[in-house]
């Protein structure tokens, strides 16, 4: 059976696994009108078919260090990675909430490719189609260029599109990130040249000091990233278990954050992380942790490809530790200090320098990576990724897409929760995972995002003068209300 070599980096994420917390993101896409399960299953056969990736299981070979590589699954059937289930009538939020947290609490097969769909039949009247996929198959630009593949921008079905271009999976030349990462002898030598490879990969479009200086950047900043003080106790963090508990926000609209961040010139990732901070602050408070005298940390994910290999599949990006404005108790305060810290990291070599980490993790054994990602996961209580969608409506099999979501993992020992904001159709939604012994009531915190936007909302609305606000009232409203108002077909 044929081999395909697997990139460090994405080595590192098959491994990163632990005994109670994989690395599998968990996507959701809800319909109003019911899928055809069959046409459902001759669009992925006939667009998955040439993405060799997809077909390939992960085996650990080699000696003396043994190292997963890529392995053509023989005999593949694609309806063996298929499943048509349906939801207990009457199939509403609950319902489906519980079937995605059974699934996110179960681990994919390890003999098989590392990635499954429940097509599912009976969810307010219409479907759901929920897909796993491990984190070494993609990352999040990565799991984009396959929706490309899968999704159609009209209600018609298109020919097949071209699949995503891979890193190492039998193409003439190897992956970019093998060229660029070859072995080092020093361990001082291997943090600058890594991280040097990996400026020029991304290309970072903020860089404003020479080559050399950043590298040595990158490596302090790692050093001081592995030497800070790690986030104190909390109930978001503890001993996992299997169990994990989903629960996602009402959308908010996409205008109405912007809204918000114009007066303060914050972006939209500000605002949607300032809303966040606050939710969390009032779960923890509701925990009993002393909101206003500690800390919490979240791990941001950043995409360090260029434009022009937006289309590859596996993991090239970086990492961030972002202070969250746990401390502040007014909304707009709490979003200017977002802002000022989010400003701080986007000037910051931190990103470069994490992803060098993991690519040097992903060379040695499993134990010193286990290592690694226990010291490195302490310093943060949560993962938090905001990814920005299409604004125009997806088509599955000619059924449009009402609403999309995915669930981030938490991976390792230390980080409790993922936190996801994904933007669809003017929308943007919450999306929580947990542990289900830390966070039994993930809800709660979906719930306070809503409450908290409302506040920011309606906070920069008594700033404005009296003729802005008449302006405003006039244009349609698509941001759910506060009391927790239930989302296109109650999902």
């Amino acid at each position: 059976m044929k081999t395909y070599p697997m990139t460090p980096v994405d080595a590192a994420w098959f491994r990163i696994d632990g005994p109670a917390n994989s690395a599998v993101i968990v996507s959701i896409a809800i319909t109003r009108k019911p899928l055809d399960f069959e046409r459902v299953k001759a669009v992925y056969t006939e667009r998955l078919s040439s993405i060799p990736r997809l077909r390939c299981r992960v085996v650990e070979r080699g000696f003396p260090l043994a190292s997963p590589q890529w392995e053509e699954m023989p005999d593949f059937e694609i309806g063996q990675q298929m499943h048509h289930i349906a939801l207990p009538a009457p199939g509403g939020r609950e319902a489906l909430a519980a079937l995605v947290s059974d699934l996110a609490s179960t681990p994919l097969d390890r003999s098989r490719p590392l990635w499954d769909v429940h097509v599912v039949d009976g969810v307010d009247g219409g479907s759901a189609v929920i897909t796993r996929m491990h984190h070494c198959i993609a990352d999040g630009t990565g799991t984009l260029a396959i929706a490309r593949v899968l999704y159609d921008d009209a209600p018609r079905l298109k020919p097949a599109r071209p699949a995503p271009r891979r890193q190492g999976d039998g193409e003439d030349e190897p992956g970019l990130l093998q060229r660029l990462f070859a072995p080092a002898v020093g361990a001082v030598d291997d943090v600058r040249s890594l991280v040097g490879a990996a400026v020029d990969a991304a290309r970072h479009p903020e860089q404003v000091l020479q080559k050399a200086g950043l590298v040595l950047a990158g490596a302090g900043t790692l050093v001081a990233d592995l030497l800070r003080v790690p986030d104190p106790p909390s109930p978001l963090k503890g001993e996992f278990h299997l169990a994990k508990r989903v629960a996602w926000s009402e959308p908010v609209a996409i205008e109405d954050v912007k809204a918000i961040g114009a007066p303060f010139g914050a972006k939209v990732n500000d605002v949607l992380v300032a809303g966040m901070t606050g939710a969390l602050r009032a779960y923890l408070k509701r925990r009993g942790v002393d909101v206003d005298h500690t800390t919490l940390r979240a791990m941001v994910p950043v995409d360090l490809r260029p434009p022009e290999r937006a289309a590859e599949l596996g993991n090239e990006f970086g990492l961030v530790i972002l202070d969250l404005a746990i401390g502040r108790r007014d909304p707009l305060a709490r979003l200017r200090q977002t802002k000022a810290n989010m400003d701080q990291l986007k000037r910051s070599p931190e990103a470069i320098a994490i992803l060098a980490l993991f690519n040097l993790v992903g060379r040695a054994p499993k134990a010193v990576e286990d290592v690694a990602v226990q010291l490195f996961g302490s310093k943060a209580s949560v993962v938090m990724t905001n990814v920005a969608g299409p604004r125009e409506a997806l088509y599955l099999a000619g059924v449009p897409l009402e609403r999309v979501m995915f669930w981030v993992p938490h991976p390792g020992r230390e980080l409790g929760m993922g936190i996801s904001i994904l933007s669809y159709r003017g929308s943007a939604t919450l999306a929580v995972i947990a542990d289900a012994h830390l966070v039994p009531d993930p809800e709660r915190i979906t719930a306070r995002f809503n409450r908290e936007f409302a506040t920011m909302l309606a906070a920069v609305k008594r700033r404005q003068p009296a003729s802005a606000r008449k302006r405003a009232t006039g244009r349609p409203r698509s941001t759910a209300k506060a009391s927790g108002g239930r989302g296109p077909r109650g999902v």
